[in-house]
């Protein structure tokens, strides 16, 4: 079974609809992006699964964020790509708000 880490990662405030919050902590395996896409809270892994490049750092639109470097995008809710040159997920981790908190369980599948 999947090591699950449970990380506060910012008050919810701090996170508003368009935004992107990058965690690099100790804590967790590799680093981990959270979106809030028009209030929908989305966690992923932070680097792309085609080159080594931070996600946090791509385009959003509807519910995809597309790599900077090579213009692949990823569904934010399934982790799936949507176009070469990437063919592997990148791994979703379920996000809530917990006591006005974003919280997210890395290693804890987003539910679909």
């Amino acid at each position: 079974m999947a090591e699950v880490t449970r990380v506060v990662a910012c008050p919810l405030a701090q996170l508003p609809p368009g935004e992107v919050l990058r965690l690099d902590r100790a804590e967790l395996r590799a680093p981990v992006s959270v979106f809030n896409v028009d209030g929908e809270l989305y966690a992923i892994d932070d680097t792309c699964t085609h080159a080594d490049e931070s996600l946090s750092e791509g385009w959003v639109e509807d519910c995809a964020v597309e790599c900077p470097r090579h213009a692949s995008a990823f569904d934010l809710r399934t982790g799936q790509p949507s176009s070469p040159p990437a063919i592997t997920p990148v791994r979703t981790h379920l996000v809530e708000v917990v006591d006005g908190d974003v919280v997210v369980e890395v290693g804890t599948p987003r539910p679909r």
